[in-house]
């Protein structure tokens, strides 16, 4: 098809342009960050997200050299804090620190999200867990069996602690499903963040929890831990993993994939900003590459890895599917 010469002068004014229009980007991302940065938690304070955010922002801030403020906007399983960053200017001012998996995943398959995983760019995973099944050290109970068949003969009588659209949340379903023990029968209650919820087993509000494993290091007091989901033992917990803690009773159940943190922002920002997003991506790398902030994590217990966006998105769309299969319990 012949191109008119109108087209050849577009073309050239678009190709003369870019030159331009690149350096004024790059203009931009020098002088960006020109004002704080919001860190937003899709929980409430006290939790894991939550505690990793706040260590994390004071070094980001060293690194970009403006104040970074965290805010806590729990609700919904973290659905409100990613609404709240996909409704902001996508300048890379608002950052979403969270529990991505398996909140987010669970935001879309069982919450009624609009959004898609990939509305949002993953910047790191920075913390790794598996779940812990434990019940409150006063609450008679030594093994997982003993907690199943009371869930099962006595209706009510255990009561659950969960986070929302947790990963412990779904394990919870699926131990009661795959038992064939009817949902009702578990007193299972909900909470907004890690903290409310070990708060509820710690004081014997409630008898049992599932929860990550790494974040109840401080309540360990409290608890007589039953099982880790897992497909090995690990070294902080010494007890069965959940399928060994189960084979008494003769079933299995799948193992899920556990709790991945860290940062993320909507994937709008990074196309309209990518230099702006490679800051971003730097300032946190060259954060958790010091010494004082790995130090700081690891007396806290907070996981301090660098895998970078590339993998970090990768990993948030294979969890997605993995937890696709079994949305339909999850309520």
């Amino acid at each position: 098809m012949a191109i008119s010469l109108s087209q050849v002068l577009k073309a050239a004014v678009v190709a003369l342009s870019l030159p331009v229009i690149l350096s004024a980007s790059m203009a931009l991302a020098d002088n960006y960050p020109a004002r704080p940065i919001e860190v937003v938690v899709g929980f409430g304070t006290g939790g894991s997200a939550d505690r990793m955010t706040r260590i994390m922002a004071s070094h980001l801030s060293q690194e970009l050299d403006v104040p970074v403020r965290v805010t806590n906007r729990p609700g919904a399983g973290t659905r409100i804090a990613a609404e709240y960053i996909l409704n902001s200017p996508d300048e890379g001012y608002h950052l979403f620190a969270s529990t991505f998996a398996p909140y987010l995943t669970n935001t879309i398959l069982a919450g009624n999200a609009t959004y898609a995983i990939e509305d949002f760019s993953y910047l790191n995973f920075q913390w790794f867990d598996r779940d812990l099944i434990a019940v409150n050290s006063d609450s008679g109970y030594t093994t997982l069996p003993e907690v199943i068949e009371t869930i099962k003969n006595e209706p009510g009588e255990v009561r659950a602690a969960v986070v929302q659209g947790s990963a412990g949340h779904l394990m919870a379903r699926i131990l009661l499903e795959e038992y064939g023990i009817p949902q009702s029968h578990l007193n299972l209650v909900t909470y907004n963040s890690g903290g409310e919820a070990r708060t509820a087993v710690a004081g014997g509000q409630v008898d049992l929890i599932l929860i990550s494993a790494q974040g109840s290091e401080s309540i360990r007091e409290f608890l007589t831990p039953l099982a880790i989901v897992s497909e090995e033992r690990v070294e902080q917990w010494d007890v069965p993993t959940v399928n060994e803690a189960i084979a008494p009773l003769g079933y299995q159940v799948p193992v899920l994939q556990g709790s991945m943190r860290g940062f993320a922002v909507s994937a709008e920002f990074e196309r309209r900003h990518p230099e702006r997003f490679r800051m971003l991506s730097e300032a946190m790398q060259s954060a958790l590459a010091q010494k004082t902030l790995q130090d700081e994590l690891k007396s806290n217990e907070i996981g301090g890895l660098w895998i970078g966006p590339e993998q970090s998105n990768q990993l948030m769309q294979e969890n997605f599917e993995a937890f696709r299969r079994y949305a339909d319990i999850l309520n």
